[in-house]
Parts: structure tokens; sequence; C-alpha cells
């Protein structure tokens, strides 16, 4: 966690900027994605089955491309935010975060004193004690380190301007495959009621003065997402091999038949 977050700082800009969930447990697609071009990779410790020191490994192939890198944390609690972040990660991303009170926990267990309440140690975030005197290190964490909190269910949504304004939350990310199901409509993401949920939470965290962030799958829902005011826009890894497989077998298997 030393140098500039070059996510953070493009968002400072009002740019859009492009992700993907990395659900699988390798530092390998992390780098293919930095190689792309991505501005940053959500390495996921909430679904799939990356480990600690799996996720650790992630961080590392992220930092030697040059991306930035999230980490969606399983868990709302104090050491186990804690560990994840001692790998270096750039940033925490907490799911199902439904209220200020909720909000207010992570701050507290992303954020060092006098923000929030971490814990410090030499570990592998603060260049193990060496690379940076431990006092600089923790207001540099503080400045540079994006703390984003999951927007998924129908009370979040209820209690969206409330959990804007926690003062240490940077971002907020509706998720609209768990905010569909919470809503009676389950995997409708696109639902009109759904739209229209995470369009006013959206527009809410652009009056707030916050970043807002949600799936954008394709170029048109990235194009509609931006011009409500979302900025922070992903898609998952595996998507991109579900899509590249999909077209170059279906691509071959019609010139095959086109050949017989």
């Amino acid at each position: 966690m030393i140098g500039t977050n070059t996510l953070k700082a493009k968002l400072r800009k009002g740019e859009g900027v492009l992700g993907a969930f990395n659900s699988l447990p390798s530092a390998d697609a992390v780098e293919i994605l930095g190689f792309l071009g991505m501005d940053f990779v959500i390495i996921d410790a909430e679904h799939g089955v990356s480990d600690l020191e799996s996720c650790e490994h992630q961080v590392r192939a992220a930092e030697a491309v040059g991306i930035s890198s999230m980490m969606r944390i399983a868990l709302n609690l104090p050491q186990n935010i804690l560990r994840h972040l001692d790998t270096g990660v750039m940033g925490a991303q907490i799911p199902q975060v439904d209220t200020a009170a909720e909000a207010r926990a992570v701050v507290n267990a992303v954020r060092y004193p006098p923000v929030g309440k971490r814990g410090l140690a030499g570990v592998r975030a603060s260049g193990y004690g060496i690379a940076i005197p431990l006092g600089d290190y923790t207001r540099k964490a503080n400045e540079e380190l994006i703390l984003c909190v999951q927007i998924e269910t129908v009370k979040a949504v209820e209690n969206a301007t409330e959990i804007l304004a926690v003062d240490g939350v940077d971002l907020i990310f509706v998720g609209p495959t768990d905010l569909s199901t919470s809503m009676g409509y389950p995997a409708q993401s696109t639902h009109p009621e759904v739209m229209e949920a995470i369009e006013h939470v959206g527009k809410a965290a652009v009056a707030a003065g916050k970043w807002a962030g949600t799936i954008a799958r394709d170029a048109d829902a990235y194009e509609h997402w931006r011009n409500v005011g979302y900025q922070y826009l992903a898609t998952g890894s595996a998507n991109f091999l579900v899509e590249g497989a999909k077209h170059y077998l279906e691509s071959c298997r019609e010139r095959e038949k086109a050949g017989a």
C-alpha cells in the first residue's frame, strides 16, 4: 500500500474506469487483465475459492502489470478485513452493507487512526516496516486506499442516503443480481424497477460527492450507466472466457458446416 493509487486518481478526475471481478484463484488471470489495459481488478474473496495466500499472489500480479487492485472481502469483521488488507491491496470492497452503522464499522476496520481503528503491523502492505516508516505509511494508506461498500438489498437502497453520508466511504457499488433477488425479481437485473433503483442510488451518490459503481457487461450498459453518473464499472473475468470460447466454437462450427 505504498505509492499512488492510479484508480483513485482517475476517479478523482471524473473518468470512467473499467475492471473485472476475478473469481478465479489465478495470478495469471490478473496479469492478463493488466496487460489488456484494464483500469482495475476486483480480487474476489467472497465468491469463488481464492484463499488469503492466493489473494496476496493476485495483489503482487496486479502490481507487476500496473493495474489497481481492489478486493471483495466476504465478511464485515475487523480481523477478517485486516488480514486481507495486509496483502497490500489498494482497495476494499465490502458486500451486503445495509445500514450506515454497518458502513461505519467498515470504515473503522479499513482506516487507520485517527479515521478508523485498523490495527498496524510490519506486514506486506506497509513494506514490512522497512520501505517506509510505519507512521508515514498509515497516513499514505488512509489517503490512497479506496473504501467501497456494496448496496445489494431493498433495505440498503432505502438507507442509501445515510450510507453515503458516512465519512471514510469513497465509493458505493450496486450489485444488480442480489438487488434484483431482494426486490422479488431473481436474476432480472434489467427489470425496469431494478434499473430504476440502481439509477436512484447512482444519482444519490453523485449528489453526495461519492463515486458510484455497478456491473456493465457490454458497451451499451457502460454507456447507459456512465450517462447516469456511474464511473466504476465492471464485469466478470470468467465472462471473457465464456464469450471468447463461445464465439470461437460457433464460428469454427459454422465454417465446418459450410465446408461439409
